[in-house]
């Protein structure tokens, strides 16, 4: 179920949340936690897998099976799906060359394509919409318009053509957007658009909606061409306008069918444009939607009264503004504002302008403020947040503000409110950013606190070789105690989550890592200081070296021997002890490090601890003498303490009343390969008994995880042989044969097992 549940499958941020029909986020969260659609999961098996589904043509572009067919809905969908993971290319994007695929709807939004591939692809379909919103410039507008008028059913029929962001080439010519005849919705926000290409576009017999902000149009006289025709106008933030107030009035004043009105601006450059429109009375009686967010000098005064002269009116936004906040705005129900009054407002705003990231920056920093002692679970607010952090990738103040705003919303008791899924999402998000701003000391600092999370740490999907990575740097070049603590204590549970050859991957962070915890337990050791760092620093290093020879080297390097000998004279605390000889274990198991524990020192400490009253402490040590005693090479000089030590062994085995007894903490493992060698040393049973003994209690405890480990490893023979060998020890066989017998009780009921 966590394949199906990671954020990069499908698009997340289609369907936004309502923050006036759904405040709580009840739909988000029932979203959220439903399961994709069949239709979602086949698609992304068919983009995953493609090379190996697909043909190659001569140019090398990839080519769908000729009895494939998709029907229309399908199709577009496949398209956004590939266009959202990122995966259209030259070479991808053949798979629409040919008639398999029928295309209506087509979105290449950031696609890296060319234009001939462009053309291939693209242009024989019959397209009703086309979102190429800031595609690579090696598809720049005259060519996508040139491509698209190749096909007559297209310039008759394409209602809708979204360029923002598109690139232009300086040498370029009038853009001939008049020969797109049926053309309904255009936008070309943050274009180099200019006067003459304005008038191209206003000569369009059915526009209907434009939207020509951050352009470089001067004048919007042109307009008057399409007056009788066009409903919705958005000239946000455009820079360039020589004309006067009343002349820009006097044009928006002469289109009568105008709806939707966007002359939103930003703040720093405190237009008052919006205030004189306000002041006109009978100006646009049929609006039902006003945005002049970012606009000087507005009243709530006068807002109200511009609204109420108009009953139509849905909404307004009034984001960096100084209105919004009378009772009108904040109680009126029906009325959408986009604002910073309240969490309504501000909910409106974070979905109203996720594509402006001058209005996301100033809606999420209103965000944090108002959610800085958020007591209530907002799904809906922190997906808004998610779509704002998706679509600003390389903005830093949306990417910090943002960060900091998901720490607020998702604090220890909230995140247990949230589906696991956009905790997921929003996690994901977070480390990309790490990756885009490396050296934003407080972005990394906000990331930290979100993973000291229990819940996003323990259930939450994310990339936990990535989170390891930047945990350990975090940890080697931060001298801030408090965050010094966490990122020891997160490294300890991220151990743990890594694979054996993640681990192995991490050789350089592994190695600073250590040196850096090895520090800190020399430090605290020396100040004869037992605190909370100190006990997740021993678990974060005892961790770091399960199954990793290369950290267990990286610890004798750095005097990790002699500083936790000094830690076992220092300290008698049972807490102390157990972890201190948990990692000694890790370093028993490793062969060619096994002999440089057989020490006076190490071996002096093990024998006293192997007789501890706390049974972690002498199961611990006891682990350690196994280890040690069972390679007689390493005590070719001192047989006799061996022997010793292995009648000592078996005293302390003989004493523990039984495998199930209660240990404070399970004792967990990932592999048993370890007790191999000691299951089969027939010589010496002592270290037989207490690997049995090791086995027997995990098992018991966890049949489900250690019963499928035994199989997986082959370690069935090994009990087997135990039970047959006629020199084997009675105890010894007693315990392989109640291990055995367990293994057939837990999977009886699911499949018969060849045991004897």
């Amino acid at each position: 179920m966590v394949h199906f549940l990671h954020p990069g499958l499908s698009p997340r941020t289609i369907v936004l949340p309502d923050p006036e029909k759904d405040a709580l986020g009840f739909c988000v969260v029932q979203e959220e936690a439903s399961p994709y659609s069949l239709v979602n999961i086949c698609l992304n098996v068919l983009i995953a897998n493609l090379e190996k589904l697909c043909s190659e043509r001569s140019d090398g572009t990839l080519c769908l099976p000729e009895h494939w067919s998709f029907p229309q809905e399908l199709a577009d969908q496949f398209l956004g799906v590939m266009t959202w993971q990122g995966k259209l290319t030259d070479r991808t994007v053949g798979i629409f060359r040919d008639n398999q695929m029928k295309l209506k709807r087509a979105s290449i939004q950031r696609a890296e394509i060319s234009t001939a591939a462009f053309i291939k692809a693209f242009c024989h379909h019959r397209l009703i919409e086309l979102d190429a919103t800031a595609v690579h410039t090696d598809l720049p507008i005259p060519d996508i318009i040139n491509g698209l008028c190749r096909n007559s059913w297209i310039q008759q029929n394409l209602r809708c053509l979204l360029l923002d962001s598109t690139s232009i080439p300086p040498d370029s010519r009038l853009l001939l957007f008049g020969r797109l005849t049926g053309l309904r919705v255009l936008s070309v926000f943050n274009v180099c658009f200019h006067n003459e290409d304005l008038a191209n576009v206003s000569q369009l017999p059915k526009l209907e909606s434009l939207d020509i902000s951050n352009t470089l149009v001067t004048d919007i006289s042109v307009l008057l061409t399409c007056k009788d025709r066009l409903k919705s106008l958005t000239m946000h933030y455009l820079k360039c306008l020589t004309m006067t107030k009343p002349q820009i009035l006097a044009v928006i004043g002469e289109l009568k069918c105008l709806l939707h009105l966007d002359i939103s601006d930003h703040r720093q450059l405190r237009s008052d444009l919006a205030f004189h429109l306000l002041q006109q009375k009978d100006i646009l009686p049929n609006l039902v939607s006003l945005d002049i967010s970012g606009a000087s000098c507005i009243t709530d005064e006068a807002v109200e009264l511009f609204v109420r002269q108009r009953p139509a009116m849905q909404f307004v936004g009034l984001l960096a503004t100084d209105a919004g906040y009378s009772e009108f705005f904040t109680a009126k129900q029906g009325f959408r504002v986009a604002g910073g009054a309240n969490i309504s407002q501000i909910s409106q705003a974070l979905s109203q302008y996720r594509h402006r990231s001058c209005f996301m920056k100033e809606a999420l920093y209103r965000l944090f403020t108002e959610t800085f002692s958020m007591q209530v679970t907002m799904p809906a607010i922190l997906k808004l947040v998610a779509v704002g952090m998706r679509n600003h990738p390389l903005n830093l103040p949306v990417q910090f503000t943002a960060s900091a705003c998901a720490l607020n919303l998702t604090r220890q008791s909230l995140a247990r409110g949230m589906p696991v899924r956009l905790l997921s999402e929003v996690t994901c998000l977070l480390f990309k950013a790490l990756k885009n701003f490396p050296h934003y000391q407080q972005l990394q600092k906000n990331c930290l606190l979100s993973l000291t999370n229990s819940r996003i740490l323990v259930d939450v999907p994310f990339d936990r070789f990535d989170a390891a990575k930047f945990v350990m740097r975090w940890l080697c070049k931060n001298e801030n105690p408090k965050m010094q603590t966490m990122a020891v204590s997160i490294t300890s549970i991220l151990a743990l989550q890594l694979s054996r050859e993640q681990t192995a991957q991490l050789e350089e962070e592994l190695f600073m890592a250590i040196k850096e915890l090895l520090a800190i337990v020399k430090q605290k050791t020396t100040a004869n200081l037992d605190d909370v760092t100190l006990l997740f620093t021993l678990k974060a290093l005892w961790n770091l070296t399960d199954e990793s020879p290369a950290a267990c080297k990286h610890f004798i390097e750095n005097e990790g021997l002699a500083i936790f000998t000094q830690v076992l004279e220092t300290f008698s605390e049972s807490a102390i002890q157990s972890r201190v000889l948990g990692l000694l274990n890790n370093v028993a198991e490793v062969r060619e490090l096994s002999s440089k524990l057989v020490t006076k020192d190490i071996v002096k400490h093990v024998s006293i601890l192997l007789h501890s009253k706390e049974m972690e402490v002498s199961y611990f040590a006891a682990g350690i003498v196994a280890h040690l005693t069972a390679d007689k090479q390493h005590w070719v000089s001192c047989d006799l303490q061996r022997t010793l030590l292995l009648q000592d062994l078996y005293t302390t085995i003989q004493n523990w009343s039984s495998s199930s007894c209660k240990m404070t903490a399970l004792v967990t493992y990932r592999s048993f390969k370890a007790f191999f060698p000691l299951l089969g040393n027939f010589s010496q049973p002592q270290v037989q008994l207490w690997a049995l003994w090791a086995m027997y209690h995990v098992c018991s405890k966890n049949p489900s995880k250690y019963c499928k480990m035994l199989v997986e490893e082959e370690g069935l023979q090994f009990l087997c042989d135990i039970q047959e060998h006629s020199e084997a020890d009675p105890q010894a066989q007693q315990i392989a044969a109640s291990i055995l017998d367990d293994f057939r009780m837990h999977f009886m009921n699911y499949r018969r097992l060849p045991l004897r």
